[in-house]
């Protein structure tokens, strides 16, 4: 049976998700209540949209982060699986519960430390909140979704999205404030980048251990992820260079979302595997494209 498939109660509920979620989380609030909200600021991302949406319609912030997530949630289930689909609502609703009943008061008024720390923390939310298997802004999955019907790759999506954001921003709040929520979003995508090693949309995984056969069947049956396999040898190392072994390399393509479920998965197989993960820029045909044509 498939990882999407089934519920991993046990990796939601493990002292190691909940501990991440719960700091994402709360930083995330804390740049929400303490910088931006406040000072209306923006970071893009579903976060930005709820927050400009907020000050054009003065509802409950709430409400704007819940249903901009529910299609997220959707495609997540979908594309990832459900035990993803749950964390990520499980982090939705904590960081609702944070915004409404822990009191946090602006912590400054000074634009460029609210652009820069309101960044920073909302950075750490996101990447703190990755690590337990789960997000709290969608922007990427729908970005993903929604490349398929207009043939963009998802970074050009997520930046014409996003600079539509800021463009609102600026028109509604003033071009300072658009510039500064530049800055913000700049200083967001930086730190959860260096959080969850890597903002890259894919990346290469390559794996080599002495149980491939459970490995590969696992990457591919457990996780319908392709592989490429190579005909290699390991050894040579320092002070025994004659030993040497036939050996198979795996390599499989991810998205930075499916980096930690599947490096785990492996480890639990084999803890001695020794694997590497590789940015690359840009991936073309294979089951990969095949599937965001579908």
């Amino acid at each position: 049976m498939s990882h999407n498939d089934t519920i991993d109660w046990k990796r939601i509920f493990s002292m190691h998700s909940l501990l991440f979620m719960a700091l994402g989380v709360f930083l995330a609030a804390i740049a929400f209540k303490g910088f931006m909200i406040p000072n209306r600021f923006l970071d893009g991302g579903v976060t930005g949209l709820s927050i400009l949406l907020h000050e054009w319609f003065h509802l409950d912030i709430s409400i704007f982060l819940i249903l901009l997530n529910i299609p997220f949630v959707y495609i997540g289930y979908k594309k990832i699986g459900k035990t993803f689909a749950i964390q990520t609502s499980m982090a939705i609703l904590l960081m609702v519960f944070c915004i409404n009943y822990i009191e946090i008061e602006p912590i400054t008024h000074d634009k460029v430390l609210i652009a820069l720390f309101g960044g920073f923390f909302i950075g750490l939310g996101i990447g703190f909140v990755i690590k337990a298997g789960g997000v709290i802004d969608g922007m990427e999955i729908i970005a993903d979704y929604t490349n398929k019907k207009l043939g963009l790759s998802t970074s050009e999506i997520v930046m014409f999205i996003n600079s539509a954001i800021i463009l609102a921003a600026a028109y509604t709040f003033g071009i300072e404030v658009g510039m500064y929520s530049i800055l913000t979003y700049f200083t967001a995508m930086k730190t959860s980048d260096y959080v969850v090693d890597g903002f890259e949309e894919y990346t290469a995984m390559t794996i080599i251990s002495g149980k491939d056969e459970e490995i590969k069947s696992c990457i591919v049956n457990d996780f319908d992820k392709a592989i490429s396999v190579y005909k290699g040898e390991r050894g040579y190392l320092p002070g025994s260079f004659d030993i040497k072994h036939d050996c198979e390399i795996i390599v499989t393509i991810l998205t930075r979302l499916e980096i930690h479920r599947i490096k785990t998965a492996i480890l639990e197989i084999d803890p001695n595997a020794f694997l590497y993960i590789s940015s690359i820029k840009e991936v073309k045909g294979g089951v990969i494209k095949q599937k965001l044509k579908r």
